[in-house]
């Protein structure tokens, strides 16, 4: 949670680089009610040219599940990431 804090005043300034696709996510989940690591989603918050910027109130499980993506396996996460970044020529089968 620290970390996050710590980053979240630098995110303007990350954006402002124009990355292709500027990508944060957590490497496990860690629920307030179990105050561990477990098994559940983990949040995950990205940003390029081509996402709608829904207005997501916060960075937290709840919260990016409100978003476009919802919940989603994380398998399929740096797919987003490359397909956001333009480095694929084709989505989906």
């Amino acid at each position: 949670m620290k970390t996050l804090e710590d980053l979240d005043p630098l995110i303007p300034r990350i954006r402002e680089l124009n990355p292709d696709v500027f990508m944060v996510a957590g490497d496990h989940s860690t629920p307030a009610i179990m105050a561990a690591h477990s098994w559940h989603p983990v949040p995950f918050m990205l940003h390029s040219q081509l996402t709608r910027g829904e207005g997501v109130p916060g960075f937290n499980e709840r919260a990016c599940n409100l978003g476009s993506i919802g919940s989603i396996p994380a398998t399929n996460i740096m797919l987003l990431a490359l397909s956001h970044s333009g480095k694929l020529t084709k989505y989906g089968p």
